[in-house]
């Protein structure tokens, strides 16, 4: 039994079909076949039901794909473990929510870089529900998102900063009442894939506040300059730093309308895998992000 083989059993088990762990890991299907037949010999198990056109793996073999994930962590760290400063050279696959990227990730990134030259990240940008399912199958390292309750056990998160939910209108509307605004003026909506739009749509629910939609952004840039224009008003998360080419825009509390005690806060935060081969420069990477944010909590 090789590390390749157990490698191509979790790519099958991550993309379901034989082709589509063969696209992923850049062999034929043939091989990949092959591979697990070969596997499944070295065992002496039955590993996947070929009763059905699309083999399935059995109960059997889906502990086995655990125990696999666990095994290659432990290789892929054997040599980091022992080589210690060597860790900060080499790439890092950093995912973060889009709302991140035009101040907290760059200037987190920025002091890294300064502290670890050799150290490459990689950023991807993604929702917060995309960036755990990628986290969870070590398609990344770690990611800055958004908690939720339905956040994997198998996954570590730490806070970086709480960012309250605000309305938001052009600095030509004089109204007060935010039920009055979100009712009678056009209704600029964060991204519904996003964590925060979720609770966005939530609070709207709770509150009910039918709303009169013009379009859909998943940018808070995008949606600012909209709302700056005057063409509608919008709810965002206030931003943990603020940017040097801030829009100019109106911006009013909601706290006033929490029901059912609903906080009405998104936590950011860096998730990854504990046992990640690459947990000193994560955790480096975590200690500039909380440096990035003036006046942050000691969350550490």
């Amino acid at each position: 039994m090789s590390i390749r083989l157990l490698k191509t059993l979790i790519a099958v088990s991550e993309h379901k079909t034989f082709g589509a762990a063969a696209d992923h890991i850049f062999i034929t299907h043939a091989a990949v076949s092959q591979q697990m037949k070969t596997l499944e010999e070295n065992l002496q198990v039955k590993i996947f039901d070929r009763s059905s056109r699309t083999p399935e793996l059995t109960h059997l073999g889906i502990q086995l794909v655990e125990k696999a994930k666990l095994l290659i962590t432990d290789y892929e760290n054997l040599v980091p473990s022992i080589i210690g400063d060597d860790i900060f050279n080499g790439e890092l696959r950093l995912g973060v929510v889009p709302t991140s990227l035009t101040s907290l990730t760059p200037i987190a990134i920025s002091h890294l870089r300064k502290l670890h030259t050799n150290l490459r990240i990689k950023i991807i940008p993604n929702t917060t529900n995309n960036l755990v399912l990628d986290l969870s199958r070590n398609n990344l390292d770690a990611a800055v998102l958004s908690f939720t309750s339905l956040f994997p056990a198998d996954l570590s998160f730490r806070p970086i900063a709480d960012e309250s939910l605000q309305l938001i209108t052009s600095l030509q509307n004089d109204q007060i009442d935010p039920i009055d605004i979100l009712s009678n003026n056009p209704y600029i909506r964060f991204n519904r894939e996003a964590v925060v739009g979720s609770m966005i749509e939530h609070w709207l629910l709770l509150n009910s506040v039918n709303v009169n939609e013009v379009m859909e952004l998943h940018s808070l840039e995008a949606i600012s300059s909209m709302v700056s224009a005057d063409l509608g008003v919008s709810i965002i998360p206030q931003p943990c730093i603020s940017s040097q080419y801030k829009i100019p825009l109106r911006t009013i509390s909601l706290e006033k309308y929490v029901i059912d005690g609903m906080e009405l806060k998104r936590k950011l935060g860096i998730a990854y895998k504990s046992t990640n081969p690459k947990l000193r420069a994560i955790e480096k990477i975590y200690e500039c992000l909380l440096t990035a944010v003036p006046d942050h909590e000691d969350f550490m």
